[in-house]
């Protein structure tokens, strides 16, 4: 007759024998998905991570996934602690088989972040698993490790964690900056950031005289480098059309990717216009909606200027010139640096005197403003690289030579293409260049005019100049209190205004305008109506054919 103790050892010997069979189906699995199914060495992971400090936690409940290697038999179980050798057979099921209500005595193990190690309790862990167990007891032994480990780091990834080890170990990044992480996914990438923050220090002597040590120049580059960069990466969710990579793998691909544009443009190109530049590139239906540019600028309205960077296209024309002048009044009240741009149908046009004689007039124009700028000059359709570039700049200032037309005309209109699709704020200016100092918002409560108003607030803000509201009724078609939204918002921000209602069509702005001594416009950009348009005209396209002073158009 069989005894209890050998009916339990046999039937752990079956399980063993199950477990077994599904390791060997595991592996199959594993090498035809080219995915990692061993456990990691402790001894390796402690070489590579320079683990060091160990201290004793006592006994803790601790998750079964979390434990992803070994310290002397990782070679003998899968990732997931099924037995890989047949010969574990009799070790496995005697283990197996003293299993009682009580469970098993606790294991030991090494902790290194957020995972385990066992040193003691192998068998144990696999019968717990195959049990469907998801806690055990253990003995708890924590290491500390500057660098995070994660249940599902691979060997693979010990190479990279080893590097970034190595980096936090020379530069000591850490110990000023304890929530620091830089993890990456590909080899190669510490070596990029070290020289990354050499080059930083580098320029801070160059630029500023600054004589920083290693640790001070890394500092600065980690606050007003990396910082603002990733603050971005994450507010705008890049990070969602890279599945796999972390915050850092983007921040060096844009970086790069920047420094690729400088050589190609010969701009000064800030990392997160690249990266705002690239939000839109690759989610062109919510750069397209109308209030984005507003959401993304709302913290830095308060904080820094909203206009940076100016993009500035440039013709041989004399009168294309005027545009650079306004955009040199605006780059002085914001300290922008500009951006030229001059297009043309081919390369032998760009080697030409003529070029190279408009980048010469352009340096000058910067030099003499004190203002930083670098004219690029470039091949390709005139609207579709404004468009591109216009991207990696906060405005647009644009001469307006010929202005949509009425009916099917305007909507073949190249101007009217770059206003309705240029994700940016635009100035239109039709004739030569003015000192702002009393803004015209045009504000008929839809929502575009809403993002005029965001703008001329913070021009009577921040520049110090008069703002006039003008709403014109069109004969009942909007209500008497559309402006009582736009008052409460200047209320808001301090800022007294003039407020004109005029009960006729949109054309009574010619009599405001001279009466109040305005120079700028400032209104919302085409409702995107196109019918509408078609039969009825648009105001925009009524603005930039009459007006004679400059016109800020707002998505």
């Amino acid at each position: 007759m069989i005894s209890k103790s050998q009916s339990h050892f046999r039937s752990a010997v079956e399980d063993f024998q199950s477990a077994h069979q599904k390791a060997t189906v595991e592996e199959v699995l594993a090498r035809l998905q080219g995915k990692p199914n061993t456990l990691l060495s402790f001894e390796e992971v402690a070489k590579k991570l320079k683990l060091q400090a160990r201290s004793e936690r006592g006994v803790q409940t601790i998750p079964l996934e979390a434990i992803v290697g070994s310290v002397g038999r990782y070679t003998d179980f899968t990732r997931t602690f099924l037995p890989r050798n047949p010969s574990d057979q009799q070790r496995w099921a005697l283990v197996k088989a003293s299993l009682d209500e009580n469970g098993f005595p606790p294991i030991d193990v090494y902790k290194v972040s957020d995972v385990y190690f066992v040193l003691d309790g192998n068998h144990r862990v696999s019968v717990a698993r195959q049990e469907g167990w998801s806690t055990i007891q253990a003995n708890v032994i924590e290491v500390k490790s500057n660098v995070p480990l994660s249940a599902d780091t691979s060997p693979d990834e010990l190479i990279v964690k080893s590097e970034y080890a190595d980096f936090l170990e020379e530069t000591r990044l850490h110990e000023y900056r304890p929530n620091v992480d830089l993890g990456v996914t590909i080899p190669g990438q510490y070596e990029k950031l070290f020289q990354q923050i050499q080059v930083h220090r580098y320029y801070a002597w160059v630029d500023r005289k600054l004589s920083w040590s290693f640790e001070e120049a890394m500092l600065d580059w980690y606050d007003s480098v990396y910082i603002p960069l990733v603050e971005t990466i994450r507010d705008r969710g890049l990070l969602r059309w890279f599945p796999g990579r972390t915050v850092t793998d983007f921040y060096l691909w844009a970086t790069e990717h920047r420094d690729a544009l400088q050589k190609e443009l010969g701009w000064q190109i800030r990392p997160e216009a690249v990266a705002e530049a690239l939000a839109g590139k690759t989610d062109q239906a919510a750069e397209a909606e109308t209030g984005s540019w507003r959401k993304s600028k709302l913290m830095q309205r308060y904080t820094d200027s909203l206009f940076k960077d100016i993009l500035v296209p440039l013709s041989h024309t004399e009168d294309g010139w005027q545009a650079m002048e306004q955009a040199l009044f605006v780059a002085r009240q914001e300290g922008s640096t500009l951006h030229g741009l001059h297009i043309e149908d081919s390369q032998a046009h760009l080697e030409g005197k003529e070029a190279g004689a408009l980048r010469e007039r352009f340096q000058q124009m910067c030099q003499d403003a004190n203002l930083k700028g670098a004219l690029a000059l470039e091949v390709g359709e005139t609207s579709e690289k404004i468009l591109e570039r216009a991207r990696l700049a906060d405005l647009l200032v644009i001469k307006v030579s010929y202005p949509p037309q009425t009916g099917i005309a305007s909507l073949t209109s190249p101007l009217r293409m770059i206003i309705s699709r240029v994700p940016r704020p635009i100035l239109a200016v039709p004739g030569n260049a003015v000192r702002t100092t009393h803004a015209l918002l045009a504000f008929d409560g839809s929502s575009r005019a809403k993002e005029a108003l965001f703008l001329a607030t913070y021009l009577a803000e921040q520049w110090g100049i008069s703002l006039t509201v003008f709403t014109a009724l069109e004969n009942g078609k909007l209500p008497s209190s559309v402006q009582d939204e736009a008052r409460a918002y200047l209320d808001l921000h301090e800022i007294k205004a003039n407020h004109v209602i005029e009960k006729g069509p949109a054309g009574t702005v010619r009599q405001v305008i001279r009466e109040h001594g305005i120079d700028l416009i400032v209104m919302g950009g085409y409702s995107g109506l196109t019918i509408k348009e078609f039969f009825i005209g648009s105001n925009v396209n009524l603005v930039l054919k009459e007006s004679k002073i400059p016109v800020l158009i707002c998505r």
